[in-house]
């Protein structure tokens, strides 16, 4: 994605920095729209079509969480970058549960900032280019990947990226153990302490929606990894 092209949303409630930061993005060649708070960054959000979301996680009149959550209902693929000026480890997994990508703890390096952008959208370009098979049937369940949604016979469930990308990882390894490391080289390129607590959030989750069926179980492997396990159909 050429990133002249590329719409920022940008909410962040230090007007000096944020301004700072949107003339350094639109140095770099992103279009950047900043909003120093997070209900005018909402606003904002629902006037205009944005390719990505940097989100400082504490702003007035409404949280980063919480426009993170706002934009989540109706757009599960578009990335989110959180800013924060702490390095508590519960913010950052706080962050993973509302659908974060990324985060970066104030203060940061700018040449970092763009890396990091670039990185999420590359690799969100990629997945989309990958070739996909449709369909995975769970028991009564189904997940379509290409939708991203996981069916069962009440409801149709919608996942995140990271969810979907999690779960196809185990369907296409279905019955099978699959390594902690290889799904967090796969789905969050880095081993890191935190990554792997975000991705312990991830399959509690799936774990949550795939009890629709009691014959689907999301194990755990101890020491290993995870196996997803479901009868053929």
């Amino acid at each position: 994605m050429d990133s002249e092209k590329i719409n920022i949303l940008l909410a962040e409630d230090d007007r000096n920095l944020g301004t700072i930061l949107k003339a350094y993005l639109e140095a770099k060649g992103f279009n950047t729209t900043l909003g120093v708070n997070g209900q005018e960054a909402l606003k904002a959000y629902q006037k205009q079509k944005f390719d990505f979301c940097i989100i400082d996680v504490m702003m007035p009149v409404m949280d980063g969480f919480s426009l993170a959550r706002e934009i989540r209902l109706s757009d599960k693929e578009i990335p989110i970058l959180f800013l924060t000026a702490k390095s508590m480890q519960e913010d950052k997994l706080k962050g993973f549960e509302v659908g974060a990508d990324d985060y970066l703890t104030k203060p940061f390096n700018m040449e970092e900032l763009v890396a990091r952008i670039r990185a999420i959208l590359r690799r969100a370009s990629e997945s989309k280019e990958e070739p996909m098979q449709d369909v995975f049937p769970l028991g009564s369940l189904k997940f379509d990947r290409t939708r991203q949604v996981l069916l069962t016979k009440e409801k149709e469930i919608r996942l995140t990226s990271k969810e979907s990308a999690l779960l196809e990882l185990l369907c296409e390894h279905l019955n099978e153990t699959v390594d902690r490391s290889i799904a967090l080289t796969r789905i969050w390129h880095d081993d890191s302490y935190f990554n792997a607590r975000s991705m312990d959030v991830y399959v509690t989750k799936l774990r949550k929606y795939l009890k629709a069926d009691p014959s689907v179980e999301l194990m755990n492997v101890h020491g290993v990894g995870f196996k997803l396990v479901a009868a053929p159909v």
